[in-house]
């Protein structure tokens, strides 16, 4: 059974730091591309920031580049999200996803390639 944990979400003051952690199990980790996403209240879900299964090719929304840094470690079966310099407009549930091989598109649009997901950890930037 597969499953899919994000963790390290909370509330942080505009300019802080967090650093999101997802743990994935069940499946052959490095077989997957990964992605996080985040939907806030009355918004559609965006792609934030997307990683090949080697780690080399990386994807980061407009929004978030030179802020945020996504990394994956293949012997821990773990995907990372370091956000650096938040804003309150971060303010969001996020979420991991795990999709066979690549994904087409990182992006709100692109999420139906992504085979699994996680519940999400909330992330709360004050002003």
């Amino acid at each position: 059974q597969v499953q899919v944990v994000e963790s390290g979400g909370g509330l942080v003051q505009a300019g802080g730091s967090l650093r999101l952690s997802c743990i994935a199990s069940g499946l052959t980790f490095d077989d997957y591309a990964l992605g996080w996403f985040r939907q806030a209240p009355g918004k559609q879900r965006e792609g934030v920031s997307c990683i090949s299964r080697s780690g080399s090719g990386r994807y980061y929304a407009d929004s978030v580049k030179g802020r945020f840094t996504i990394s994956r470690d293949n012997a821990k079966n773990t995907l990372y999200l370091q956000m650096n310099s938040l804003k309150p407009e971060d303010t969001a549930m996020y979420y991991c996803a795990a999709a066979l091989w690549s994904y087409g598109a990182c992006s709100g649009s692109g999420a139906t390639a992504f085979n699994y997901w996680g519940q999400g950890t909330q992330v709360t930037v004050s002003s």
